[in-house]
């Protein structure tokens, strides 16, 4: 069982706490399918079909976190893939409250991961869904974190919190990342009504603080194939600019990896 902060509830976010599913973010898919006017958290402390990027198969063994957030109509349909960065700024906040490790050693990567010392410790998923054909759009954002388990057989290096923090548990960081979301998600919105020519500015230059491999050279492994380049930061739209041989190119989506994150 896990709880919402006391920040999240004020903010009006409510909570269902699972011992088992599928998958939590099926689960949040089928309660806005259901009516659900969003703001709803999914927890589970095991899934048995949990999924990554790219229908990839994540390894969901009891101790670790679980969660989905349902958002109904949360922005315009253009700024929606920027909530991904706005919940990898809320789950670095959260990390680096409950075990008091900050930049650089925790830090983002492009797209969608959390790093601890160059070794993933949290994934993202973001999916829009637009409801009843021309209804609305639904945004669900499903995170598994390593709390007590870092999974292996991955190609590339993995980490549990527990590792520098023993003891720590999934509620401990449900209630922390309950809290850092409601803020952060606050204030993105509050910035897109003041700044509508850039709503991404400051939660861009929040990330990027944050960012693994910022001006490093990086290896993305795109459906055409891989390019490397020197990794220059993003674009107004999220896209990660990098700088080539060729010249510099925007990249939408793909697999960012570094020389010290591969299992060579």
């Amino acid at each position: 069982m896990v709880n919402l902060s006391p920040e999240a509830e004020a903010a009006g976010y409510r909570l269902i706490s699972l011992e088992a599913t599928e998958s939590t973010n099926d689960d949040a898919l089928q309660a806005a399918r259901s009516g659900d006017p969003g703001q709803l958290w999914i927890v589970a402390a095991e899934q048995h079909a949990g999924r990554g990027r790219h229908g990839r198969q994540w390894s969901s063994p009891p101790g670790n976190l679980y969660a989905s957030l349902v958002l109904i109509d949360p922005c315009e349909p253009q700024h929606a893939p920027q909530l991904g960065f706005v919940a990898g700024l809320a789950l670095h906040e959260a990390i680096e409250t409950v075990t008091g490790v900050s930049a650089p050693r925790l830090s983002l990567k492009w797209p969608n991961d959390l790093l601890l010392d160059g070794a993933k410790v949290s994934g993202l998923l973001l999916e829009g869904h637009r409801l009843q054909g021309s209804g609305p759009l639904a945004i669900i954002i499903g995170m598994g974190v390593n709390v007590a388990f870092a999974p292996t057989g991955t190609p590339y290096p993995t980490k549990a919190l527990q590792s520098v923090r023993p003891g720590l548990t999934r509620d401990d960081v449900f209630q922390a990342l309950s809290a850092s979301f409601a803020q952060t998600f606050s204030a993105w919105r509050n910035a897109a009504r003041m700044n509508a020519n850039d709503p991404f500015g400051p939660i861009r230059r929040l990330w990027l603080e944050r960012a693994a491999g910022l001006g490093q050279e990086v290896t993305l492994r795109l459906p055409s194939g891989e390019k490397r380049g020197i990794f220059e930061g993003l674009d107004r739209f999220g896209r990660l600019q990098l700088k080539t041989v060729s010249g510099a190119e925007l990249i939408d989506a793909g697999d960012l990896y570094f020389p010290q994150l591969l299992h060579e």
